[in-house]
């Protein structure tokens, strides 16, 4: 798969990256040495300022995707630039001075907030990691970004048991930007959340990366989010990127029979339009990363697909213009 061209206003260039957990339960697995595909060959890139959705359905990737990014995950593969520097090469001390200019908002606000520790030192601590701030002077950059992301500063003493989701997605976010990072990736940000509160912390991410200048990578499967909020959006498919193209170009014409089949199921808030469009419905179920069909992975589930679909693996290649498409028979 040909790398995506990488333009001078890059911020993030991921190419050609992989990343495959070993499968080693019982003597047997292990001796056919079998991983979980989990990303299996991406290649995208991230502009400064702008907000890059990735799709698809649940276990295809999207997480461990941002995650290794950042290098939670360390892919087993490929190369991953960030403003110019290669972060699966570094370790230690120079990983950690990188991952100050990157940060994550996690998908669970209950799951990602320490119980025993005060909002203070949550938000806190990477002050205190990047030797950004300490004593008087991290309080008062606590109680900044608390009333950054609408929370009182005076809710600094308390603990996370005593708030809401989204006031603890908010915490979330404060923590994320204590260090004044360049690059996020939103994990799902509002999946946890009540409907109600799902507007208001999707408007939250938009006026903040107006005033920091922020640039995202939204992991979402809510398609009608990621076109309200991203400049462009990738499609994924088990471990694969199969589309890739402007917000408004993917919506008005997409040409991976994948991407149209997930358009299909987003509701239309007109009841006689609803009626009337073609409804893709899918068969059959998402095969296993760890034994992925053969040639286009797509295929099993494709009415489209023929015997080069099988065969032949299809490249990543721009159909239109910044429209990228990966399929042999693509909507035109």
């Amino acid at each position: 798969m040909p790398d995506k061209p990488m333009t001078p206003e890059t911020l993030v260039q991921v190419s050609d990256m992989r990343v495959h957990f070993p499968v080693s339960k019982g003597i047997l697995w292990r001796r056919r040495h079998l991983a979980v595909r989990a990303v299996d060959g991406i290649s995208f890139d991230v502009r400064p300022g702008e907000t890059l959705g990735l799709v698809g359905e649940s276990g295809c990737g999207k997480s461990t995707t941002g995650r290794a990014i950042l290098q939670l995950y360390r892919p087993t593969s490929g190369s991953v630039l960030f403003d110019g520097q290669e972060l699966t090469q570094l370790r230690g001390e120079e990983l950690r001075r990188a991952r100050r200019k990157m940060q994550m908002i996690f998908q669970d606000p209950y799951a990602s907030l320490n119980p025993r520790m005060t909002i203070s030192d949550i938000v806190g601590e990477p002050l205190e990691i990047h030797k950004l701030a300490t004593g008087k002077a991290k309080l008062e950059r606590v109680q900044e970004l608390l009333s950054m992301v609408g929370l009182s500063p005076y809710f600094a003493t308390r603990y996370p048991h005593e708030f809401s989701g989204g006031q603890r997605q908010r915490i979330g976010i404060a923590r994320a930007l204590a260090a004044s990072p360049l690059f996020v990736v939103c994990d799902e940000p509002i999946s946890a959340l009540d409907v109600s509160i799902q507007a208001q912390i999707i408007n939250l991410l938009m006026d903040l990366q107006s005033q920091l200048n922020l640039t995202y990578l939204l992991i979402a499967h809510d398609l009608s989010v990621v076109r309200h909020i991203s400049d462009r959006i990738a499609v994924m498919y088990l471990g694969k990127i199969v589309e890739l193209a402007e917000r408004a170009a993917l919506h008005r014409s997409p040409m991976h029979p994948y991407t149209q089949a997930l358009l299909s199921a987003v509701p239309i808030p007109n009841p006689k339009t609803e009626r009337q469009r073609r409804r893709i419905l899918l068969t059959g179920d998402v095969p296993s990363p760890i034994n992925p069909p053969s040639g286009c992975r797509f295929r099993t589930r494709c009415w489209r697909a023929q015997e080069r679909c099988a065969a032949e693996e299809p490249a990543f290649l721009e159909q239109a213009d910044a429209h990228w498409v990966a399929c042999h028979f693509p909507s035109t």
